[in-house]
């Protein structure tokens, strides 16, 4: 049977739910949710997934929401191979790890600086706080130097030698501020390694196809919105940050 995956590429967990389904040939339906437009927030969505987020999932009568468990899901559902959630106690146990870790780590981070240094400007016409912009990427760094020396260490991946949901979930996240032209990998070798090697097993064309519209700002389609809505997502945006 063929699953529903409501997805808006803009969002890092949908990034990752659709790399994994499309890496794993899994049959899906791609329905768009244009988050910028807050077609999350309409009464259609929210029959969906009633916290009105994405990425969320519908496979027959059964819903379901947050990314974490739909990739689970979706890996056991259609049995992928085992190195993305490994049947090994200690490699299973460092994948919960770290999808344990991220959403106040490597997410919050690097979400604060994508906001501050691109899509608040987009939505005010105007650059944000410079001394705010300064303390996100100092935030990051930090977060980024926990995940070299906790995380990764010497190995190839985060769970050992291949790769593994949490190299999926990890790689979406620290794009999220390249995306916003933080230079992340130049000054970092190791995890410049890390990030060539996340993207050679998932595929340079599928990991280019998923990232193609955060690293593109002018495609977020901004200028779209009714300044209502502009001025709306700013203020709950600037209350993310503050």
């Amino acid at each position: 049977m063929v699953v529903e995956l409501f997805l808006d590429l803009f969002s890092q967990p949908c990034r990752a739910v659709f790399i994994f389904a499309k890496k794993n040939n899994i049959p899906f339906e791609l329905k768009h949710v244009d988050l910028l437009k807050g077609e999350h927030m309409t009464e259609e969505f929210d029959k969906v997934n009633a916290l009105r987020k994405v990425p969320a999932l519908r496979d027959g009568d059964f819903t379901l929401a947050e990314s974490n468990a739909i990739l689970l899901y979706l890996s056991r559902k259609f049995k992928t191979p085992d190195h993305w959630y490994p049947s090994d106690l200690q490699k299973r146990a460092r994948v919960d790890e770290y999808l344990s870790w991220q959403h106040t780590g490597i997410r919050a981070a690097g979400c604060k600086v994508y906001l501050s240094k691109v899509l608040l400007p987009l939505l005010t016409g105007k650059p944000f706080c410079p001394e705010k912009v300064e303390r996100a990427i100092e935030e990051l760094n930090v977060i980024l130097k926990q995940f070299e020396e906790k995380f990764l260490e010497d190995k190839p991946f985060i769970a050992g030698s291949e790769i593994s949901l949490a190299d999926l979930v990890a790689v979406v996240e620290i794009m999220q501020p390249v995306g916003a032209g933080y230079e992340i990998f130049k000054p970092r070798p190791k995890l410049a390694e890390w990030q060539g090697r996340v993207e050679e097993a998932i595929g340079k064309e599928l990991f280019q196809e998923a990232h193609k519209q955060i690293l593109n700002a002018k495609s977020l389609g901004v200028a779209e919105l009714v300044p209502e809505l502009r001025e709306q997502m700013a203020c709950m945006l600037q209350k993310l940050i503050n």
